[in-house]
């Protein structure tokens, strides 16, 4: 590897770091922080803030887990609840772009494990599901997940 490709990479992880960090503080808006993440590409498989998350690494409010999905409160509610469900294990699905049929199985679960966590919550009268993809979808973190919203009536169009 040159010097260059080298320098690039290093640079690249502390953009990444940097996107990453504005998820642990409060953030100008989402859209600033899908645009900086979009702005820092690395590779799928790279280790995101849900990575640490699931190794226990930083704390989270977790509200339902069990051998290949993880939920915990968000740390910038949209709703009265709003729950992010994430896979344990990323394999390559950064997005919902990226899905592959191999991931039926995971997005199922993702799904499902959303409506458990609804009942828990107690969001008998409805709740929203919604899964950004890319820099337009307004995703900052590329480690698919769902975010699970109740709690309030919902407006349409969302966004």
């Amino acid at each position: 590897m040159s010097e260059g490709s080298s320098r690039d990479i290093k640079e690249a992880g502390r953009s990444r770091v940097a996107v990453l960090s504005s998820h642990i503080v409060s953030m100008a808006s989402e859209k600033d922080a899908a645009l900086a993440a979009a702005a820092a590409p690395v590779p799928s498989d790279s280790p995101t803030i849900f990575d640490k998350i699931i190794n226990k690494e930083i704390p989270s409010n977790v509200v339902y887990e069990d051998d290949k999905v993880l939920a915990f409160k968000d740390i910038n509610p949209q709703a009265p609840t709003h729950i992010v469900i994430i896979p344990k294990v990323k394999d390559g699905l950064s997005g919902l772009s990226k899905a592959e049929e191999r991931h039926c199985e995971i997005l199922g679960r993702l799904m499902y494990t959303a409506k458990l966590v609804a009942k828990q919550e107690g969001l008998d009268d409805g709740f929203r599901i919604v899964i950004n993809d890319g820099p337009n979808g307004c995703q900052s973190v590329y480690h698919i997940h769902v975010h699970l919203l109740g709690g309030r009536q919902m407006n349409w169009p969302p966004g």
